[in-house]
């Protein structure tokens, strides 16, 4: 019996429906807005399977479900659909499961954004109430529950603070009482944490992170059942229109080819550098859940095989002089609001979640002018460490 092939050795292979006529070792880019066919009876069966069958790259197009394709294989799930944008397919996963009235449970530190989608358009527009919980307290969680409640809406690790939620345990609750969950598992990737296994109905990434990889194309993907897949696919996908570009999907499937050994790399120069400042005396604390120190330690090695490349850490200093010193003397950290390419970032997260969040809301999600983030990215790791060494020296 043929054994199963290594994630690895799948992601280098490409998986197309049909050979090339030509050998292309490289799949092909349809760069064509449409596609013609012989007869009415054609055109007319096509348009019968619409999820299947490429009448309109704003439905389909062979370039992108090749990718598609791929990262449903990576992440274990039935389909996968590409969206134009991170936010554009949380979007269209949240909206999905949500009707005006209904009741949603989320985190207090998922991405800015999507907290703005909740607060500023789901919840005015539709009528929809929302429960905001630390998501590290099963009991908590449960107490939100409402006749309404339609949708969980989980980050492990959530943004800024990288705390872990239950996931077998929240979605056998969510279960048990017909509720939808949805996760984002941007920062773990498919390769370090599979969501769909432990029962989330619904996953999400932005694919300008660590799947692209290489910081030079904005996407995002919803994997989950065929079923499911297919009800998005007819209505919030070509319905509002967020369709993923044939030249990006391309670029990403070149990215998908090396993202174990790039996932690999992040978290091995990761796990030193978050040593080595949890050890300095000039930093407070430091959020990782690679490490050993991490307080979800034991919930970490059980629902990941590996970390990446992300974390934060708290400056032992809130002046602002002092913290923008140390911010702006770093020279191999770029400063950016992404992370998950290749290069090294900084951030300072209160930064937008100032502008973005109410002060109530910047409150709530324990952010100080003193958390910085930083993206670990492929450079040799002792010239990073000497990076953070000099900056912090001078504060």
């Amino acid at each position: 019996m043929k054994k199963e092939l290594h994630i690895d050795t799948l992601m280098v292979g490409d998986i197309p429906t049909k050979p090339d006529p030509y050998g292309a070792v490289v799949p092909p880019i349809y760069q064509n807005s449409l596609f013609t066919f012989e007869s009415w009876e054609a055109i007319q069966d096509a348009f019968t399977d619409k999820v299947n069958n490429c009448i309109y790259t704003r439905g389909n197009n062979p370039t992108v479900a090749l990718t598609e394709r791929k990262i449903a294989l990576l992440a274990k799930g039935e389909k996968a659909k590409l969206f134009s944008s991170g936010m554009a397919a949380v979007s269209a996963g949240m909206l999905h499961f949500l009707n005006a009235g209904d009741h949603i449970i989320t985190l207090k530190n998922i991405y800015g954004p999507a907290i703005s989608l909740i607060n500023d358009f789901i919840c005015p527009k539709m009528g929809v109430e929302v429960s905001f919980v630390s998501g590290d307290s099963l009991k908590e969680l449960e107490s939100q529950i409402r006749e309404n409640t339609r949708l969980i809406y989980l980050e492990s690790p959530t943004s800024v603070v990288f705390s872990l939620q239950d996931l077998k345990a929240i979605t056998k609750l969510a279960k048990r009482h017909g509720i939808a969950t949805m996760i984002d598992n941007t920062w773990a990737t498919p390769i370090f944490q599979k969501p769909l296994t432990m029962g989330v109905d619904l996953e999400v990434h932005s694919c300008s992170k660590y799947l692209g990889g290489h910081s030079d194309i904005v996407a995002g993907v919803l994997i989950g059942s065929d079923a499911l897949l297919a009800s998005i696919h007819c209505l919030e996908y070509e319905l509002l229109g967020a369709k993923m570009a044939p030249m990006e999907a391309s670029l990403l499937l070149r990215s998908l080819r090396t993202l174990d050994m790039r996932m690999e790399r992040h978290q091995q120069s990761a796990i030193q550098v978050a040593n080595f400042l949890e050890k300095h005396p000039k930093i407070e604390t430091v959020n990782y859940p690679g490490l050993a120190s991490f307080t979800q330690s034991e919930l970490a090695k059980e629902q990941m095989t590996g970390f990446s490349g992300l974390m934060s850490f708290k400056l032992k200093t809130d002046k602002l002089h002092l913290v923008k010193r140390f911010f702006n003397h770093l020279s191999l950290f770029s400063i950016g609001v992404s992370w998950g390419g290749h290069e090294s970032l900084i951030y300072a997260p209160a930064i937008s979640c100032m502008q973005e969040q109410s002060s109530e809301q910047f409150e709530k999600m324990g952010i100080s002018l003193g958390d910085m983030r930083i993206s670990i990215g492929l450079e040799q790791v002792d010239d990073l460490i000497d990076d953070l060494t000099c900056a912090l020296n001078i504060i």
